[in-house]
Formats: C-alpha cells, structure tokens, sequence
C-alpha cells in the first residue's frame, strides 16, 4: 500500500550512459523456474506505505518466459507533464525502451536471466563508487525540488545531520529505555527478572548520555516495530523478520556496500525475505549514517528542456540531485535504476550505482493482451525502504533498510496508475477501446483492474513472491484477532491500513481501527522528508 511537483527544468534524458563492468550479467528479469517457497519468510508493507505487504510466494509457470528484447514503443503517456489530454493533442515521441541507449549505453538484455559472476571491487568515484566503468563527469547544474505522496512538512531545509541529529532530554531517554527492557522481558521472560538490565542500562545513559542495545534487544525491537506499523496492512509475519546487525558500520562506503547486499539477500532468487539491516545509531557524539533513497531501488525522473518528465515524477528531485553529485544517467528510459546515495557519519553524501545483479526486476505481461511488452513495463521486485528511522527504547537507527513484499495494488493502483506517477490508467483505457469522455463510463476502474491483473500475473509467473489485497485483508484480521487474543494493542490507521481498489470488497474496510502509536517503531524525521524530495543541501 502506498501512501507530488518540479521546479526549473534540467536538460534530459541525460547525454551519456556508464556501461557496465566487464563480466556483469544484465539487472535480472526474473523468468521462469524461481518458484517462490511459501515457507521462506513472510513479507510485510512497510509503514510508510510505499513499499511491500506480507504474503506467501506464488509458484512459478514453468512454461512461462518473458523476452525482455521484444518491447514496443513507449506511450507517450509517459512522458508525464503536461495533462492526458493536452498529450493527446500533441504528442511527444518517446525512445522505444528496447533502443532508448545512447553511445556506449549497454544495448538489449537477453531473454532469460543467468547468474553474474562475482562482482568487481567498487571503484572510487569523487563522489563515491561505482560497480560500473566510464568516464567521469562534472554535476549538472540544476535547482533541485521533489514532492511525492509521503506526509511531507511545507518546508525545505538543509539536511546535514547534526552532532545530535535525534537527541533526547536524559529523563526521557531513561523513561523509553526502562519502558523497552521491560517490554523485552515481559515478551521473553526467558530472560528473567529485568532487574539487572536496567540498572546496567540506566548507569551507561548518566555516563554517557546514551547505551547499547543487546543484539537480542536489537532484533526484539526491530520486529516489534514492524509489529506496531499503523499503515502496514501485512503484519501477520512480524516475528519472521531477519536482522542483520551492522551497528558498527558508519563509513558511506561500507554502508553502500551493505545495502547492495541486503538486496541480494532479500531478493533470494525470488522468494522474497523479509529484512532489515540496521546500521550504526545516532549518539551524542556523532549522527549514524544516512540513505537519502526513500528505497534501495528507485527508478530516475528526468526532466526535459521542455517540461516532459521521463520516468517517475516522484523522484525527479533526487534524481537532480544524484546528477549535481557527479552521476551521469542511465540510458533515459522509464525505468532507470537511481544510484544509491549514503551519507557517512562524519561525510558528504557519496552516490552509487548499484550492480545489476542486485536490482531484480519483473517485465510486465497482461495475460491476454500484449500493451505491456510493447511499451516495455516493468518494476522492481524487492521494496526496501531505506530513509525511515528504527526508533528503539530512545535511540535512533536513521539507516536500518528494511522490506518485505510486494502487495500488487502497490505497483498496479499507485505506482504505475497515479496521476501524479506513471500515470498509465488514460492511454491503458485508450489501448482497450474504453469510453474516457466520462467518468461513469468507469474508464479508470476497468484500466485499474487490467493493469492491477498484469502486475499480479507477471510475478507469478517470474516465480516473484507477490500477494493481493483481497488475502492480506484477510491475513490483517488474522494478525488484529492473534494480537488481542494475547491482550495486546494493534495500532492502525484506517486510511492506509484499506487497499486502494475494490476497498468495500475487503474486510478491513468494514471495521474501525485504534490509530494510537506505540514503540518500538519505524517513524518519519524532517530532515530525512527533506532529502528523499532531493532538496537538500550538500
């Protein structure tokens, strides 16, 4: 489930491409044979909305193969600046996405996925590395802005973290601090009388203004927050979460590095795991790390002399500001993978590129028709938000990346549909011969269902792990009637917690929720609002 405008323009598509190191396999389409294992994991939508649900694995078709090769012209819907109907009366040639490449841009990928081999040590850029070779670029010069569908303040602001960047008076770092241990104890009372802990805990914040959680602490608290997400739809699973502890990582480099593998890990070959990797907290002394991605993978909005938006209008801020960082662009089609940028604790932010064969994708295929190849759709099967902060007993984790899966209404009813995104309900609706004069011909619903079916089908059939609204409705009043059997609270938020497609169709829509916050969670800071929308300072 899933939770916008552009300032001055860029030139763009972007005039040269990096082509990848030697030996590396293209970004995996996932094909056939990845059948996905409902016992692995479960999957979760991340609170803020924008990212995975909870939901077993569909087993893969295997006769199904999707060509990656065999796409048509893009609409030019998807150039998406200008209204529907002003496109229609002049449109915008787009690059077919099969041969939107510019010199030296890699060319077409082959039609069906093969393991890379290891990849090459990252190579330092000025401002940061890249798993890909190519000549170096000064940035672009551009004013920078991004809006999106999060709760954003009305603000913009610079965004270096301060040496406190989420500080805590002492009395209420102690308050949270004994509330968590308790929590943790009372939950797990194999660990006996909390006694000990706390006076162990209460003794290291006089002295130093801050302390360590356990690595069983840490895991209890990541999963608990997962647990108490208001706007998370898919929290059946909380307690399957994996957690990779890298508290003691700091550097950009290093964290760049993690992230690359948290993709790895999670994507599985298809059966999606549900991950978190938390890196070093916010102290008195320093800041931890910082991911300014709102995901690990997002595709680049470019955005053209003109005023046409090439990609995601959500990320064009970003995506100026990763080109004002030195990145060159990918080849300038709709799906572009952004580069990563990490700001270490004591850094400027540094950009990368991630490898391809940590970046899963899914080519889009609708069961009985053929739009979706020849426009060339596709996403990105691992949601990995990555600017939340892991708030835990007081302390601050700004850079714990975590995902679960996908529910499809996420890809098929807002990222892809949105107005303000891909924006593809009108030029669908115009491919299948609907009435678009009037809205009671019910264009948009009749589009939303197609599309919505192409997502669910080509996930399938890549073997991706994948659910629907209609079973994480269900698994949601599981989790509601599991959590109060045991006499404790589920906060949700009614808005976000009911899918955005057929919604009285579902359980939850039919039910009032307690929205009341509880910790541990994961939360939204300013600063961190501000950076994703690419409007911060460097």
């Amino acid at each position: 489930m899933d939770t916008g405008e552009a300032p001055e323009t860029t030139p763009g598509p972007p005039r040269t491409t990096t082509p990848p190191a030697p030996g590396l396999a293209p970004r995996p389409a996932v094909g056939p044979g990845l059948a996905a294992d409902p016992a692995d994991g479960s999957g979760s939508t991340p609170p803020d909305g924008s990212g995975s649900a909870a939901g077993p694995g569909r087993a893969a078709d295997p006769a199904a193969g999707i060509p990656r090769q065999n796409r048509g012209p893009v609409p030019a819907q998807l150039l998406l600046d200008a209204p529907y109907a002003a496109q229609r009366r002049v449109p915008v040639p787009v690059t077919p996405l099969h041969a939107a490449k510019l010199p030296g841009a890699p060319g077409p990928a082959p039609a069906e996925p093969h393991p890379a081999p290891a990849s090459p040590a990252p190579e330092r850029h000025d401002r940061g590395w890249s798993l890909s070779e190519g000549a170096r670029t000064g940035a672009a010069q551009c004013p920078v802005a991004h809006g999106g569908l999060l709760p954003v303040p009305e603000r913009s602001a610079a965004a270096q973290p301060e040496n406190r960047a989420y500080a805590l008076d002492l009395d209420t770092l102690h308050r949270l601090a004994d509330d968590f241990v308790r929590l943790h104890h009372r939950e797990a009372p194999a660990h006996g009388d909390p006694g000990p802990r706390l006076d162990a805990v209460h003794a290291e914040i006089d002295a130093t203004g801050t302390y360590r959680h356990t690595p069983g602490e840490l895991a209890f608290g990541a999963r608990v927050a997962w647990r108490n997400s208001n706007r998370c739809i898919g929290r059946l699973y909380w307690n399957s979460l994996r957690v990779r502890d890298r508290r003691h990582i700091s550097d950009a480099d290093t964290v760049a590095r993690e992230c690359v593998e948290h993709l790895r890990e999670a994507g599985n070959g298809g059966r999606i795991r549900p991950l978190i990797t938390v890196f070093a907290p916010d102290t008195p002394a320093r800041p931890g790390p910082r991911v300014w991605n709102e995901q690990l993978i997002r595709y680049a909005g470019y955005t053209a002399a003109a005023g046409e938006i090439v990609g995601d209008p959500r990320n064009t801020g970003l995506t100026e500001l990763a080109m004002r960082l030195g990145w060159r662009g990918g080849p300038g089609t709709p799906f572009d993978v952004l580069p990563l940028i990490v700001q270490g604790s004591d850094d400027k932010p540094q950009w990368y590129e991630l490898p391809q064969d940590a970046v899963l994708e899914v080519p889009l295929q609708h069961p009985e028709d053929t739009w979706a190849q020849e426009w060339g759709l596709r996403w990105h099967a691992v949601p990995a938000i990555s600017h939340m902060c892991l708030e835990i007993g007081g302390i601050c984790y700004p850079c714990a990346p975590f995902n679960g899966w996908y529910m499809g209404t996420e890809i098929g009813a807002r990222d892809l549909a949105d107005a303000d995104r891909y924006n593809l309900l009108p030029p669908l609706a115009e491919r299948l011969g609907l009435d678009v004069t009037s809205d009671r011909s019910l264009w948009k619903d009749r589009a939303l269902v197609e599309l919505n079916r192409a997502v669910l089908h080509s996930f399938d059939r890549a073997g991706i792990t994948i659910t629907d609204h209609h079973t994480e409705s269900e698994r949601f009043l599981t989790h509601l009637d599991r959590e109060e059997g045991k006499g404790r609270q589920v906060g949700a938020d009614w808005s976000w917690i009911v899918p955005p497609m057929s919604s009285a169709a579902t359980g939850v829509f039919h039910r009032t929720y307690d929205n009341t916050e509880l910790s541990p969670l994961f939360t939204h800071h300013d600063d961190a609002l501000v950076r994703a929308r690419g409007e911060a300072g460097l």
